[in-house]
């Protein structure tokens, strides 16, 4: 049986100068934190890339994808858990030395993922006309809506991989191949997206068949990294009937928290629907900066995470207070920054994205109001981040704690 692991904050705990604690906590974190940006900040990006290159397609494809892409993160944003609980399940166990069990989980999630997503892809393409049809948009918008919503559908299982297997390697704290596959899949989006919008002609159709392809490509990519891992921990590449349940366990009160998260932003679509295409499309210019600075903003949860499991895996508790002390503090910090940096930029956020002046105006108006949100939001993330890797159990499968 291997040897428990040392702690990343272990050895903090019999230091005395805390000005020297501060600073190898915060080394520590920036190690995890800003490659876990990179990652984060291209999941969104693969929206922005969708709206900015939809958008010079004219209003009504613009507003049709405010709304497909509404339902779709919706799906998505509720099966947020795959990443953020097996995180703190991979990292305890790596924490107790139990690297095995650590992989393992991983495994476990990924075949969950894969399950959930292909029932929920199925589910909502079946779902896409009335679905649709409740934003009460016009004739225009919904056929548009409807197309993106349909296509998508078909990535929906590769999101959720995705985000299983970048659990699993946030948990063994490597967050700089999720940076590698999330940039090539930018990447790769970006250029498949105009390709198929402008060179064959296919309009958000295109868009929706470029942002699948690139997330199998991903999915093909994660598969490598995690069977290597795999191998070389002897982890079954297969899954176990009480690592599948402890994985669906696991993420049920974050499943709660996101529904009543995503029910607000789905309300604030009805509304903006309700006043026409030019607001419809506005709020989506709007909600996907917002998400981007959010995404980003929650590097500092995903450091949390690995580096709080870890401590608590390995019974480091001090540890586990100094990195709760010091994520706290710069995810304030990077919140406010953030924020008066897109208060800044809102006069000219809404050119980048559509040349129609209506719908720039309304952007101009709500990015303002959005910027006062970005301090709470990385409050937020920490906060919850933090609780969720002190409230994951550390007992692998059979095993007693």
């Amino acid at each position: 049986m291997s040897m428990p692991a040392i702690s990343v904050v272990s050895m903090l705990s019999i230091r005395t100068d805390p000005r020297r604690i501060r600073r190898d906590v915060d080394r520590r974190i920036a190690a995890l934190a800003v490659p876990a940006l990179g990652a984060l900040v291209a999941e969104p990006l693969f929206l922005v890339v969708d709206s900015a290159l939809v958008g010079h397609l004219g209003a009504v494809p613009l507003a049709g994808l405010a709304i497909a892409s509404t339902v779709l993160q919706t799906a998505v944003g509720l099966m947020v858990f795959l990443a953020y609980a097996t995180t703190p399940l991979v990292a305890r166990r790596r924490g107790a030395g139990d690297l095995p069990g650590a992989v393992q989980a991983g495994v476990d999630g990924l075949w969950f993922a894969l399950g959930i997503g292909a029932v929920l892809g199925i589910g909502l393409w079946a779902a896409t006309t009335p679905l649709v049809g409740a934003f009460g948009s016009s004739a225009e918008v919904a056929d548009q809506a409807a197309t993106y919503l349909a296509i998508s559908c078909a990535g929906l299982p590769a999101m959720l991989v995705v985000f299983a297997a970048t659990g699993l390697l946030r948990g063994l704290q490597d967050t700089r191949t999720p940076l590698y596959v999330a940039g090539i899949g930018f990447a790769a989006n970006a250029l498949l997206n105009w390709w198929f919008i402008y060179g064959l002609g296919w309009g958000i159709a295109g868009s929706a068949w470029g942002t699948v392809a690139a997330q199998w490509g991903m999915v093909l990519v994660y598969i490598g990294v995690v069977a290597r891992h795999a191998r070389r921990h002897g982890a079954s590449p297969w899954p176990r009937r009480d690592g599948l349940g402890q994985a669906g366990r696991s993420g049920w009160w974050l499943f709660v928290r996101t529904i009543g998260l995503r029910a607000a932003l789905m309300a604030t679509v009805f509304a903006a629907a309700a006043h026409g295409t030019a607001t419809t499309a506005a709020y989506q210019i709007v909600f996907t900066v917002f998400s981007t600075a959010a995404f980003a903003l929650d590097a500092l949860a995903i450091a949390a995470q690995a580096l709080i499991g870890d401590a608590l895996g390995s019974r480091d508790a001090e540890g586990a207070r100094a990195v709760l002390s010091r994520t706290v503090f710069w995810g304030v910090a990077c919140g406010a920054a953030m924020g008066l940096a897109l208060a800044a930029a809102s006069p000219v956020l809404g050119r980048v994205f559509t040349t129609t002046r209506p719908c720039s105006l309304c952007c101009l108006r709500r990015s303002r109001c959005s910027a006062s949100r970005c301090r709470s939001a990385a409050w937020s993330s920490c906060s919850t981040a933090c609780s969720w890797a002190r409230a994951t159990p550390a007992t692998s499968p059979g095993r007693a704690s």
